[in-house]
């Protein structure tokens, strides 16, 4: 009887942590579509130091889909924004919402869904912010990361693909993926420049790829900035305090300006 309940106790325990199954089916974008999309974005003005980007894409379920560079190879871009793309992906994915995702039997913002680009955590994460220590939560599983072949690293066959990095990253560069409905089908993250480039183009890639579908749902930009057109846009509100070495956020969600800024007017606005 000792001996079928320990084998009863391990068959159930390995049932529980059996891995989910990565299909790329549950993918939104493809490795080509990704690449296409941030290639034809960084040829716009979006400021900053003009460099080449990394950018991920991860499904709802937060595996990573698809990771790509805009340079000639892995060496073009900086190494160490591969890892902070996916990251970004997965804070944009962890924290976004279609409609309906207020508890039942009651109203608020997220009947229409609430989106939160990464540049949207920057003020709320900070000491005496409303979300400090969220950037602490959910780590970047390093095993998953950082292996394999840096060959592969941006091609097709990027190691980090069908596996969950994770990760929390509180600034710009990392949006929610909205489908048609405004379904939430995963996020997309890029890196490689300033933060505020970063947001830019990573805008410019959601647009490309047609997974904006954001108008009517809510967010911060709309909520507080009153930009309906731009619901999860980056918002430049903090002020300096007297006597301060850090400036406040009006809004709570606000993020701070960066080198070579552009004219946020110029962003496609997001579509039914």
């Amino acid at each position: 009887m000792k001996v079928r309940t320990c084998m009863f106790s391990i068959a159930v325990t390995a049932a529980l942590v059996a891995p989910v199954a990565f299909a790329q089916d549950d993918c939104p974008v493809s490795h080509a579509a990704l690449k296409s999309a941030l290639k034809s974005a960084v040829t716009q003005a979006n400021g900053g130091l003009q460099l080449n980007m990394w950018a991920a894409i991860v499904n709802r379920q937060g595996f990573v889909c698809a990771v790509a560079f805009s340079g000639a190879n892995f060496q073009s871009q900086w190494p160490g924004s591969r890892v902070i793309s996916a990251q970004k992906a997965n804070t944009a994915n962890s924290f976004n919402l279609g409609p309906n995702s207020n508890a039942s039997g009651h109203a608020g913002v997220g009947v229409a869904g609430l989106a939160l680009s990464t540049a949207n955590l920057f003020s709320a994460v900070q000491p005496g912010g409303s979300l400090y220590g969220l950037q602490h939560s959910n780590p970047v599983d390093t095993i998953n990361a950082y292996a394999g072949d840096a060959q592969e690293f941006g091609t097709s066959s990027d190691p980090m693909i069908g596996t969950r990095v994770g990760g929390v990253n509180v600034f710009g560069g990392g949006l929610g993926l909205y489908a048609a409905g405004h379904s939430v089908v995963g996020g997309v993250g890029v890196s490689g420049d300033t933060s505020c480039t970063d947001h830019e183009i990573a805008w410019r890639v959601r647009h490309n790829l047609g997974l904006d579908h954001l108008q009517g749902v809510n967010g911060v930009a709309a909520l507080f900035a009153g930009d309906t057109t731009h619901p999860d846009n980056i918002i430049y509100d903090i002020t300096p305090q007297s006597g301060q070495m850090e400036g406040v956020s009006a809004s709570g969600f606000g993020h701070p300006s960066c080198f070579n800024p552009v004219d946020q007017t110029l962003l496609p606005p997001v579509i039914p």
